[in-house]
């Protein structure tokens, strides 16, 4: 069974974020949490088990991008790299509800990219307990929105998905009901921005 971890939206209680942050780091924990465009699954980078265990859950395939969620813009520059051009605006963006693929540094394990692009997807989320744990953990969280098969949107609410997928998770982490619109994605694997999907983050500012 799941444990359930219920956070403060706004001043999420140290002690539990260090707790969720150490079963993450030292029990390779598969958790739920929730972000400023749904819930998200997320683990380690280095979590073989747990990026198999996203895989089963939403049943994915091998063109799946995964996405590494950062802390702020010194971290994101670690895993992916970012041209002259696109260091502007991307900064600009961040932290927000935008999703960027970008080509890979040697930082990223090969099973976590696009097994043709060597791409990734990274983002920098507005939320503060999200800011929490990776602020505590020290790294990024290997994530993908918890979208289930055969659906459409992510979800929304902590208990909800405890019930649905109590035996499939290490923790959830529960701060409140959050809104389900998807980030934007924007792939700058090439020279030009092409927005690949049009969510809650403003489009227009990555259209040429």
């Amino acid at each position: 069974m799941a444990r359930y971890v219920d956070l403060h939206p706004d001043n999420p209680q140290a002690r539990l974020v260090d707790q969720v942050v150490a079963a993450v780091r030292d029990d390779d924990a598969l958790i739920a949490y929730p972000t400023d465009s749904g819930y998200a699954l997320g683990c380690r980078p280095g979590n073989r088990d747990g990026r198999d265990r996203i895989v089963r859950i939403r049943d994915l395939d091998e063109r799946h991008h995964f996405t590494l969620v950062c802390r702020d813009f010194a971290q994101l520059g670690q895993y992916v790299h970012i041209s002259n051009a696109a260091f502007r605006a991307i900064k600009a963006a961040t932290p927000g509800a935008y999703t960027f693929i970008l080509p890979a540094t040697p930082e990223v394990p090969r099973r976590l990219m696009h097994p043709k692009k060597r791409t990734v997807g990274v983002r920098i989320p507005d939320h503060t307990v999200v800011r929490a744990l990776l602020e505590a953990l020290g790294e990024p969280l290997l994530s993908s929105t918890l979208i289930l098969p055969g659906e459409t949107q992510a979800r929304t609410n902590g208990w909800e998905v405890k019930e649905e997928l109590d035996h499939a998770l290490d923790i959830v982490v529960d701060a409140g009901e959050v809104i389900a619109e998807p980030t934007t994605v924007v792939d700058w694997s090439d020279d030009v921005p092409q927005v690949a999907r049009v969510g809650s983050g403003d489009p227009t500012r990555f259209e040429v």
